[in-house]
């Protein structure tokens, strides 16, 4: 995600929702100013999960995604790591 992302409470938005739609994998800051969001759910999952992740929390302001398809890790739950 790009746009202002970190420092708004994005990473625990990310959390919230991905706990509301099934997802599972992380989200993280990345040292340039994006946040990075790896997901794996079901086609339905991962496209509410990504609505989400397009609106942002309040006092966000998203204004890029990028999408690219990654190999699948082994992964319980969601949780926020450390940059």
């Amino acid at each position: 995600m790009r746009g202002r992302v970190q420092g708004v409470g994005y990473r625990q938005f990310a959390l919230q929702r991905a706990l509301e739609t099934g997802v599972h994998g992380y989200v993280r800051n990345l040292s340039d100013g994006r946040v990075e969001v790896y997901a794996c759910g079901t086609p339905a999952e991962l496209d509410a999960f990504a609505g989400y992740l397009a609106q942002g929390p309040r006092f966000g302001e998203v204004r890029g995604i990028e999408t690219q398809e990654a190999p699948l890790l082994q992964s319980d739950g969601f949780v926020i790591r450390s940059s």
